[in-house]
């Protein structure tokens, strides 16, 4: 099923791109692609530089969340599926890749640099997942009560570990309720702490808004006036108690958690997480599995290692995944800053 759906569409996308351009060109086609990742709190903490037949991707961290954070774990796995994102688009298209993981010790923001070389044979799975790039997006609402069929958690756990990840789907009721404690708890932790509010709050947009990133309230189930008045709300008080019933309700009717984890825990990690992200999220969409997050635990640090102590593999969870059928048809995706504005001038030469 995977390797037919959408396959018309791409073609229709495919006219689109300068096939016949310069690399330059090309690698500045396939941003518009690869902006469309997910990132925490929609803040697109990455930037690109350009040269003949290469581009760099930068890590941001005028956009990094120190209090959620405070390593730029999140912000370097952000990155890693603009990475992969950018990859795909480039296979898609016929052209060849190959990219370096950190390139340059002395440069710690330069996090990969892709050179094109040569020509590729995009799979017709390499097509499905492409047309997915546009269509997918966070889906925070309930879902169905059905879970995700065992064969498309293989899928995804295979996708995950192409890119040097792992992915453990928690399917037992009793493990269930303890993850949901654990995002509960976490939640509390959360919100009690003004600075973790006040740096939430400024990612936080009202659904009128014309900035390009952050999160609207339409995203976070909020209606227009709600989207207005919540973050004020938010900043002033501590809305832990509440925050955690909605979540820990969430995690016990979620039919299917998934973590997504590595075995190791620094940048290259992060990177090698953000890109089996990448490709987990759109094989899901390809297959209609909705997906959200919902990574407390693993934001605070003292409820991290009781969350990993249920998952019982070894590692270092990243992520905690739901994943399920929505229950609505429609939803409207957050808004992405212009690739113009991703793009910096080259600086020397690679």
């Amino acid at each position: 099923m995977i390797d037919v759906m959408l396959e018309p569409l791409v073609d229709a996308l495919g006219e689109e791109f300068p096939i016949e351009a310069s690399p330059r060109d090309q690698l500045r086609a396939a941003l518009k692609y690869a902006v469309l990742a997910p990132s925490s709190h929609n803040s697109q903490p990455w930037v690109f530089r350009i040269g003949d037949d290469y581009l760099e991707l930068f890590a941001d961290r005028s956009r990094r969340l120190p209090i959620v954070d405070p390593n730029d774990r999140e912000l370097v796995i952000s990155c890693g599926a603009a990475l992969f994102t950018l990859r795909l688009a480039l296979r898609n298209f016929g052209i060849g890749e190959h990219t370096e993981i950190l390139p340059d010790p002395t440069k710690p923001d330069l996090l990969a640099r892709v050179r094109v070389r040569g020509s590729a044979a995009p799979s017709p799975i390499d097509h499905a997942l492409f047309t997915a790039i546009r269509m997918r997006h966070t889906d925070r609402s309930a879902y169905e009560l059905r879970g995700v069929r065992p064969e498309l958690l293989h899928v995804f756990a295979h996708a995950a570990d192409t890119e040097g990840a792992w992915l453990v789907t928690l399917d037992d009721a009793a493990v269930r309720g303890q993850v949901a404690d654990l995002v509960g708890l976490a939640d509390r932790v959360q919100m009690s702490d003004s600075g973790f509010r006040k740096e939430l709050t400024r990612w936080l947009r009202p659904n009128a808004t014309r900035r390009r990133d952050g999160m609207p309230g339409y995203a976070v189930g909020r209606g227009g006036f709600s989207s207005i008045t919540g973050p004020l709300l938010i900043r002033r008080f501590d809305t832990g108690e509440g925050q955690a019933a909605k979540d820990e309700d969430l995690v016990r009717g979620s039919p299917t958690l998934a973590v997504l984890g590595t075995a190791g825990e620094h940048p290259r990690a992060w990177l090698a997480c953000g890109q089996a992200l990448g490709h987990l999220l759109l094989c899901a969409q390809v297959e209609g599995v909705a997906a959200s997050f919902l990574n407390q635990p693993i934001e605070v640090t003292r409820v991290r290692p009781l969350l990993e102590m249920v998952v019982g593999h070894v590692g270092h969870a990243q992520l905690l995944l739901r994943l399920g059928y929505s229950t609505h048809s429609e939803l409207r995706h957050t808004p992405r800053r212009p690739v113009e504005d991703v793009i910096q001038p080259l600086v020397g030469a690679a």
